[in-house]
């Protein structure tokens, strides 16, 4: 599970980050709020972890610039300041879930935890980068200049793409990841062909790249 966590103090982010690898996650530690929101327009996540007091963008600013871009990844806010007010302004801007400082981590796990239960259970199954939105369910791509319906096989080689952005895999690797190597990577390939035109027919801002006969989704 893919966890970005955005904290400008520095040791309590490498504390907290060490503890939530120990658990299993894959953290992604940024420092002030710009670089929280660069992130989230260029990866996917499972959950979001965001102090509300940043340098840059605070903690706020980056939860409703998410929401307008119609991002609804769980959102767990930080806040030293954990009045009543403080709370109600996260939660009007969509805040999935707050927790004041300082912590027990253990509470941290747990929260974030079912955070990301939450999302597997009742989230919108849409998925977004840079400027392609994947609604899983209709099997629905669209750009800001297109879109165009792709077929279950292609819906589930872009989900997967979407969600490891930047990351190559050969054709056998994405056999064995999304078909428990039921079928082939000649299969794999051809689909990939498909779904690279499609993205390209949509004008998307990243598409399929190939790099020593494997393919990540990156910019072209």
């Amino acid at each position: 599970m893919k966890i970005l966590y955005a904290e400008d103090e520095m040791q309590l982010s490498v504390a907290v980050s060490e503890i939530l690898k120990m658990e299993g996650f894959e953290v992604t530690s940024v420092y002030d709020g710009g670089q929280a929101w660069e992130a989230i327009q260029n990866d996917y996540f499972d959950a979001v972890i965001l102090d509300i007091m940043m340098p840059v963008m605070d903690g706020i600013e980056v939860l409703k610039k998410m929401r307008e871009s119609e991002n609804y990844t769980s959102v767990l806010m930080l806040t030293a300041k954990a009045t009543v007010d403080d709370r109600i302004t996260g939660l009007s801007y969509g805040a999935d879930d707050y927790l004041g400082k300082p912590f027990a981590m253990k509470e941290l796990v747990a929260r974030v935890n079912s955070l990301i239960r939450r999302n597997s259970n009742y989230r919108n199954p849409t998925l977004k980068i840079s400027n392609i939105v994947l609604d899983s369910s209709s099997g629905e791509v669209k750009s800001d200049k297109g879109s165009l319906r792709l077929n279950n096989t292609e819906v589930e080689l872009l989900t997967h793409f979407i969600k490891n952005p930047g990351k190559f895999y050969s054709a056998n690797e994405i056999n064995n990841e999304l078909w428990n190597g039921k079928e082939s990577g000649e299969k794999a390939e051809l689909y990939i062909f498909y779904l690279k035109n499609k993205l390209r027919q949509i004008r998307s801002d990243m598409n399929i790249i190939v790099n020593d006969d494997k393919y990540a989704l990156g910019e072209e």
